[in-house]
């Protein structure tokens, strides 16, 4: 049986990637922030409560998951925070910055740093870093979510590079709009600009779009792709006339 890691698995994007690698026979050791998961999962789950940013608490998960099962086969990297308040970024706060790059870059960057190294002893593996269009897409009012994405994509691009030898695949999903709790609050902006045309695709993304874009990136069935990152965003990423 293949053991996967999930953060952010409480919600949203992370509860829908687990539920589908569980649906695939995968055991999953998900975490997230909350004292305990909000609804059940069906199969080898385990329930790990912890903050991203907190070097004991990865270091803590990551055990959870080794003495369990002596092995990690895929890590999806999903939890990520927004800025607590909207501001421009002529008036961004270090707090603010402090407050999501610690979650959405850092943590990614070092959970992702531990668990390569147990990867590379069996030579195998698979990870999966879920960045955003906003990284790559100016929003002036949460530039520090911006930035923090874009540190994302960089993640995934040397991981990718250094772990090749080891046959350890690392790509990215670059959702788009997605209907989690994340964009609950700007709910009229996105109906709005989907209503006027803004994607090709005219639909909100939904969490099983991108946890289906994850199980074709950890499933075995393209082992000759690394460093990619995928849209997954309705076609937002076209230039279009």
């Amino acid at each position: 049986m293949k053991v996967a890691l999930v953060t952010g698995v409480a919600g949203g994007i992370g509860f829908a990637t687990a539920e589908l690698l569980l649906e695939n026979g995968i055991a999953v050791v998900g975490m997230d922030v909350l004292p305990q998961m909000p609804k059940e999962l069906e199969g080898e789950f385990t329930y790990f409560q912890g903050d991203l940013s907190n070097k004991e608490a990865r270091e803590n998960y990551v055990k959870t998951a080794m003495d369990k099962y002596g092995k990690i086969d895929i890590l999806v990297n999903v939890a990520g925070v927004a800025p607590k308040v909207r501001a421009d970024i002529l008036e961004m706060t270090e707090e603010s910055y402090d407050f999501v790059m610690n979650i959405n870059t850092k943590g990614t960057l070092f959970l992702t740093q531990a668990v390569a190294n147990i990867m590379k002893e069996n030579n195998s593996g698979s990870i999966v870093n879920i960045s955003s269009m906003s990284g790559y897409t100016s929003s002036t009012s949460r530039g520090e979510y911006c930035i923090s994405k874009a540190g994302v994509t960089m993640i995934t691009t040397l991981f990718a590079d250094r772990l090749a030898e080891y046959g350890i695949m690392v790509n990215e999903i670059r959702p788009g709009i997605i209907a989690t709790g994340m964009t609950d609050k700007v709910k009229a902006k996105y109906d709005a600009l989907i209503d006027g045309g803004l994607l090709p695709i005219k639909r909100w993304g939904e969490p099983s779009d991108i946890a289906n874009a994850v199980w074709t990136l950890c499933n075995g069935s393209l082992p000759y792709v690394t460093g990619q990152s995928i849209d997954v965003d309705g076609g937002f990423h076209i230039r279009r006339l």
